[in-house]
């Protein structure tokens, strides 16, 4: 009896979750089924809560080409870590990561009193992700993660973001006109939508925000005051979490200390 009960109790969930499965919205790899995609999602996200304004801003968005072609064509991050500090300009954001340290001292000794994070890997995060504001990316936000988690490549993972932007933009945390990167990062430390639900401590555009939600961030992921962050060190995997890429992370460990006074 047992038995039956529990194969019973298998069932029902694979039914639920074939379902599940079979009522979301297709992934395609082409502009071709965008149309159709928009309107399966937005029915799923009316049944999720969201506006109906915002589903209007969701159907009024284009399918993102430019961000597609971005997506595939993440060369950078196969370069070696000396070719990848070379690319990004890691000597120019050193430079400028010490000005800053010592003109914005008083932030940076809050930020480090509140979440244990040093000014050197904010300042090294800040200079790789927007040159220190400068490079925020100029395309709509919806319009990226619309289509990435239309795309089939990583659908799961950016419908995820998608669905916390339409939450942001409900709660005017975001307007629909948002401007970001190719991915969707918005913001001057590029922080992605999920990201901003959990860790955002106020309008990323503004700087101070922007590197409170990322010491936020770090500390959320293990960052332990006082301890160090360069590979092999009890820091270095928050710098993990907040970026894949094993080249990047290298890459802000090493000017971090850079910036903090080390060699």
């Amino acid at each position: 009896m047992l038995r039956i009960a529990f194969a019973f109790s298998v069932t029902v969930t694979l039914f639920a979750s074939l379902s599940s499965q079979a009522h979301a919205a297709q992934c395609g790899t082409s502009a071709a089924g965008y149309a159709a995609w928009k309107q399966e999602f937005a029915g799923e996200a009316r049944a999720k809560g969201i506006s109906a304004s915002t589903i209007q801003a969701l159907m009024a968005t284009n399918y993102a080409q430019t961000t597609i072609n971005a997506d595939r064509g993440q060369r950078s991050f196969k370069l070696s870590l000396d070719q990848f500090l070379a690319k990004r300009g890691a000597t120019t954001i050193v430079a400028r990561g010490r000005q800053l340290k010592q003109s914005q001292a008083a932030l940076f000794a809050s930020i480090q009193s509140r979440y244990g994070v040093p000014p050197g890997p904010l300042l090294a995060i800040w200079g790789m992700e927007t040159g220190f504001g400068s490079q925020r990316g100029n395309q709509n936000m919806l319009a990226s993660i619309a289509t990435l988690a239309y795309d089939c490549r990583r659908s799961e993972y950016f419908t995820e973001h998608l669905y916390a932007a339409l939450q942001l933009i409900d709660r005017g945390a975001l307007s629909a006109s948002q401007r970001g990167s190719m991915h969707g990062e918005v913001g001057q430390t590029q922080f992605m939508p999920k990201a901003i639900l959990a860790y955002g401590t106020g309008n990323l555009e503004n700087s101070a925000n922007a590197l409170m939600s990322t010491a936020n961030f770090l500390r959320a992921h293990g960052w332990r005051a006082g301890a160090g962050y360069q590979p092999g060190e009890p820091n270095f995997a928050a710098i993990q979490a907040w970026n894949a890429a094993g080249v990047y992370q290298k890459a802000i460990a090493l000017m971090g200390r850079q910036i903090d006074g080390g060699e």
